[in-house]
């Protein structure tokens, strides 16, 4: 599998194994985001040991740890009865050269023995401080490694040296991989998501559609059951988990919303939503002028675009695919796809704002998120406290220029956001993917900019 980006966590990681002294680094994400990817990619040309927990019994796991340590320094392997013993053994071996140790899928073998954690910080306490070697956690369970590893009730706590949240690519690193002009490679993205495992999938030689049905609507395919998959290695009893996840991807955002959807009562619903956030399958937004602790006016969605894409096409057609996938694409994905896709659109946009004010192109705000209120939205609202700045941005995902309408719709909701003084400065921006009607640049003034689809593409094309 070739390997993309990752510069920065790869910085990183390098940075923490040649500074003076020993290491405690902890890696973590949701499954598929590419962590095992990145720290073979940080191994190659190290001295290292990779050791991969399994969800096996402790002693098999035990066993193969000290067998694989046993390996690396050519040694024979030991009679090894514990944890405790066993992280004795390997600091023994890291007081005679630098070494690069990676527990990858840590959660499993705290799962099997909660007492792990501490047999680790013993370890790191008494002797691989002694040492210029490295150890890396990692694991998909990201509530786990939250809790186990960097809770501040976790016997690690304050050991680590550094950590790495690893997050899907967004569009601009995915673009890396996407090879489709810009439109389809937007329609691509909202189809894949930034998952890595799913963006090399595509042939990107083939047509979207051809892709999509040969590798999502398939029964084949891995990405047809992919979704169900991830949900069993995490939850016990995933179905609520799944009509929730389905409910929310077909547009229902609010709790009430997805209680009546999903026929969940408002109590469990909120424990089954904060499984599905710590396992970052939903995101919860509130508008970005409120306080998410305070707000009231929440709503969720489907945090990855492949999820989200999967739920709404996927799972309730499965029994139509399974007979008729074609007619399935026809009759019921392509009509529906530029809603689908407007959606990503906007997360686009929004990237293309953050990148804007690294480059001077926008000024500077802090926070960047949706507004609503009522039935009133706005796509992209960008706030800069310090200097009474407010930005508002709509994002079309259309096939007509935008034009004086949206213009004016926008000004309009604007003057509805509560936020800052009177006086407040008051900024503009429009994304379109057709374009604007002539003339209309003409007719507004330096607090508005205009953005095609190729003006966003080329913003978000990194400098070489």
């Amino acid at each position: 599998m070739t390997f993309y980006d990752r510069e920065e966590e790869l910085a990183a990681l390098s940075g923490a194994f040649e500074s003076p002294g020993s290491d405690v680094f902890v890696v973590y994400g949701r499954r598929r985001v590419g962590k095992t990817e990145l720290l073979k990619q940080f191994c190659t040309d190290r001295p290292h040991m990779y050791f991969l927990a399994s969800q096996e019994a402790e002693h098999r796991q035990r066993e193969k740890f000290i067998d694989q340590v046993a390996a690396f320094f050519d040694d024979r392997t030991p009679r090894i009865d514990g944890w405790d013993e066993a992280f004795d053994y390997l600091g023994e071996k890291l007081q005679s050269e630098a070494v690069v140790v990676v527990i990858d899928e840590f959660p499993y073998l705290v799962a099997e023995n909660d007492s792990v954690p501490s047999y680790v910080q013993g370890f790191v306490d008494e002797q691989l401080q002694e040492t210029d070697s490295m150890l890396i956690l990692c694991g998909s369970s990201v509530s786990t490694m939250e809790s186990a590893v960097l809770g501040h009730k976790s016997p690690l706590y304050g050991r680590r040296t550094g950590q790495l949240n690893v997050q899907p690519f967004s569009f601009q690193q995915a673009r890396a991989v996407i090879d489709y002009e810009t439109v389809d490679a937007i329609r691509s993205y909202a189809v894949t998501g930034g998952t890595p495992m799913y963006l090399t999938l595509f042939d990107y030689g083939r047509s979207l559609a051809e892709n999509v049905r040969s590798q999502v609507l398939s029964p084949s395919a891995v990405l047809y059951n992919e979704p169900e998959f991830l949900l069993r290695t995490e939850l016990r009893n995933p179905a609520r988990y799944m009509s929730i996840l389905e409910a929310v991807a077909m547009g229902h955002t609010t709790p009430n919303e997805i209680s009546g959807a999903t026929g969940i009562d408002a109590g469990p619903l909120s424990k089954y939503l904060q499984t599905l956030r710590q396992l970052r399958l939903i995101d919860r937004e509130v508008p970005v002028t409120a306080s998410a602790k305070k707000s009231k006016r929440s709503r969720y969605r489907v945090a990855d675009e492949f999820l989200r894409f999967w739920f709404r096409y996927v799972e309730p057609n499965r029994s139509s695919i399974e007979e008729a996938p074609d007619i399935v694409y026809d009759g019921t994905i392509a009509p529906d796809l530029p809603i689908h896709v407007a959606t990503t659109f906007e997360d686009v946009c929004k990237e293309a704002v953050w990148e804007g004010i690294r480059r001077g192109e926008f000024e500077p705000y802090s926070e960047v998120g949706r507004w609503w209120y009522n039935k009133d939205e706005i796509d992209i609202v960008g706030l800069a406290p310090n200097d009474d700045r407010i930005l508002f941005a709509e994002c079309k995902w259309t096939s007509d220029p935008v034009g004086t309408a949206l213009v004016e719709d926008l000004q309009t909701k604007a003057g509805n956001v509560r936020w800052g003084p009177d006086e407040r400065e008051e900024c503009f921006a429009l994304f379109s993917k057709s374009g604007f009607v002539e003339g209309l640049a003409d007719q507004l003034d330096d607090h508005w900019s205009l953005w095609s689809l190729a003006e966003i593409d080329d913003l978000l094309t990194p400098f070489w």
